[in-house]
């Protein structure tokens, strides 16, 4: 039978001894520090009076200027060894006479400092005032040597010689003394582990002992009498309440999550979808009275399109709102460069700033700064904010959109010199359906989800969005920060000369599925580079290892080694350092990304991959691998 190492019984042995050490250590740390206090004490008293003496045969040698005298004074001090130098300076703080013990010669402080003592590491300082009359003649200095350490050692050697015996001592008095008490509560324990395992409450603690530990065990036994009874029942009850309880909770929770949805869509949608649809109606209404004139329906062409991509955008942040909520909404994270997400962000709200007359400042950094995020959302990001500060701008204002860097985060501003955020609106413009101006005279109120998206969506990019403004009128201001990628430059590649050529590169591509990569690998082939396609990971690295490619595209998911430990191989072989490594893969999370990262990957493609997307990243000469946490 197994029996637990003593389990009770090595406690009972570890509390006896443990609290024995306790109890001696704490004795002996009160003990050691009262005894380190009066060792401290004697020697600041004993060089004090010192002092005080050689301060009292100086006075007159200071007061007759006699040098001699008070050096002779301080040579009587080479009768205490543990006196390594002395001085006495006159009252303009200059040295009158010194002192040094033998070899032990040192160089004195130029001036003295205030009276009183001080421990420099095994040495004790001390400056003491030559007083006469009142007045202040000098200063005595002494330093001598202070063997606290020597003192500590010492007393720590005796308390540990103690201490150990007494821990001998408590461990054979407690190994005698649990016997009577470890073997009923071991049987206990079988019994008890034995119960558990085969759920057979039949079994008892044999024994009849006295006592409290006999009392035990027959409560013991009688207590596994009674829970064989009950067991079979309480569990039957548990298991059915356990799934009503269950099933319960799971439609309360839905029940609440739709009935929140349709308060929050029919709320807003009801309402706002009217503002576009009214003057759509009337563009339709000039078509049918006017059809004749060319310039009545252009312009009723123009107001029905401009509604109708409002009620597109509208609808658009509501889904977006909703897929974020819900858990649904994804973003395809990849090296995004700010230029590029500026310009597609102006694209969409130029018309209509251009529509209201504002002045439109761009203010970007002159080198490239690029970005770890969704190109579309970042876009969308931006061109909220611009279309919100267009939208809370009087016509003809300024609407401004600045960058800069700071450290490794992208601060961007989007401001106006619109109608403002009151103070008390700062903490909420950013939930959902919430206005800054909400009044009647408004006719672009809009669903108020724009802010609310755009926050959501910064902080999917690991950013924060803050709201500025010095109250009403004086116009408003949008702070973005996001990460930046910030990256070495990649160093030059050292290539056999046959391959060294400006438009091709030797890749390696590892997939299992064979359509896919064979298709891929025909149309690099076809602009010249050299491809090696593999289907599984053993055979992928033997390739690498071989052909030491230029880029690899890899797959995750590959049979025998996966795209992880492949990518890892490839990094230890001689030339994998060079190597732009590029995890292609169904799997899209953000975790998903930093394991390929942390692999040693690149680049991180989500299938399906377009041509486009490879011919990216070859095209990219300085490309500039990620840094790897």
């Amino acid at each position: 039978m197994h029996h637990d190492t003593g389990s009770v019984r090595s406690k009972m042995i570890l509390m006896a001894v443990s609290t024995t050490f306790v109890a001696l250590l704490i004795a002996s740390t009160a003990m050691l520090l009262y005894d380190l206090r009066t060792f401290q004490r004697y020697w600041v008293d004993d060089l004090m009076t010192q002092a005080d003496i050689i301060a009292s045969v100086t006075t007159p040698a200071l007061s007759f200027n006699d040098a001699k005298a008070a050096q002779q004074n301080l040579a009587v001090l080479r009768v205490r060894p543990q006196i390594l130098s002395a001085a006495v300076y006159a009252a303009d703080g200059s040295r009158f006479a010194a002192y040094a013990q033998g070899s032990n010669a040192q160089s004195w402080p130029k001036r003295p400092s205030k009276p009183g003592y001080q421990i420099e590491g095994s040495q004790l300082v001390v400056y003491h005032n030559i007083v006469d009359n009142g007045e202040v003649l000098g200063t005595v200095y002494l330093r001598a040597r202070y063997g606290l350490l020597e003192r500590l050692l010492n007393y720590a050697a005796i308390l540990g010689v103690v201490l150990l015996a007494s821990l001998a001592i408590a461990v054979l008095v407690a190994s005698r003394l649990q016997q009577s008490i470890t073997r009923p509560l071991r049987a206990v324990t079988e019994v008890a582990r034995e119960v558990m395992q085969r759920r057979d409450f039949s079994l008892r603690v044999p024994g009849n002992g006295s006592g409290e530990i006999g009392v035990l065990v027959a409560a013991f036994n009688d207590m596994l009498a009674e829970i064989g009874r009950r067991s079979h029942a309480l569990q039957e009850a548990n298991l059915t309440l356990e799934h009503e309880m269950q099933v319960r909770h799971r439609a309360e929770d839905a029940l609440l999550v739709a009935d929140r949805r349709k308060d929050e869509f029919l709320a807003t949608l009801a309402h706002e979808l009217r503002n576009p649809l009214a003057p759509i109606r009337t563009g339709l209404d000039i078509l049918r009275i006017r059809s004749g004139d060319a310039q009545a329906t252009q312009r009723a062409t123009d107001i029905m399109e401009r509604q109708l991509r409002q009620m597109v955008r509208l609808v658009d942040d509501l889904l977006d709102v909703s897929r974020i909520n819900t858990g649904k909404f994804a973003i395809k994270m990849g090296r995004v460069e700010l230029k590029a997400v500026v310009n597609d962000a102006l694209e969409v709200v130029r018309s209509y700033i251009e529509l209201h007359g504002h002045e439109l400042v761009i203010e970007l950094p002159d080198r490239p700064v690029f970005l770890h995020g969704d190109a579309t959302r970042l876009a969308q990001i931006l061109s909220n904010l611009l279309n919100n500060a267009a939208k809370y701008t009087n016509r003809g204002g300024r609407v401004s959109l600045a960058a800069r860097v700071e450290d490794r985060d992208l601060i961007i501003n989007v401001a106006d010199n619109g109608i403002g955020i009151a103070p008390d609106m700062l903490d909420h413009v950013f939930e959902m359906f919430v206005q800054v101006d909400s009044t009647l005279e408004r006719t672009n109120a809009g669903l108020g989800v724009g802010l609310s998206l755009a926050r959501k969506l910064v902080e999917l990019h690991g950013g924060t969005i803050e709201a500025l403004s010095g109250g009403i009128g004086r116009g408003s201001e949008f702070m973005v920060r996001l990460p930046i990628v910030v990256e070495p430059e990649m160093p030059t590649k050292t290539l056999p000369a046959a391959f060294m050529t400006a438009e091709t590169y030797r890749i390696l591509l590892a997939d299992d599925n064979v359509d896919f990569v064979n298709s891929i690998g025909a149309l690099l082939s076809a602009m010249g580079h050299s491809v090696v396609i593999t289907h599984n990971g053993p055979d992928a690295l033997t390739a690498a290892a071989r052909f030491c490619p230029d880029y690899a595209f890899l797959d995750i998911g590959l049979p025998q080694m996966s795209g992880y430990d492949l990518a890892r191989g490839i990094r230890r072989l001689s030339c994998g350092s060079m190597t732009v490594l590029i995890a292609v893969t169904g799997w899209g999370q953000e975790k998903d990304r930093q394991l390929a990262f942390e692999a040693g990957f690149d680049h991180h493609m989500v299938k399906p991959v377009r041509f486009e997307q490879i011919e990216e990243i070859l095209s990219n000469r300085s490309v500039v691998k990620k840094v790897r946490s």
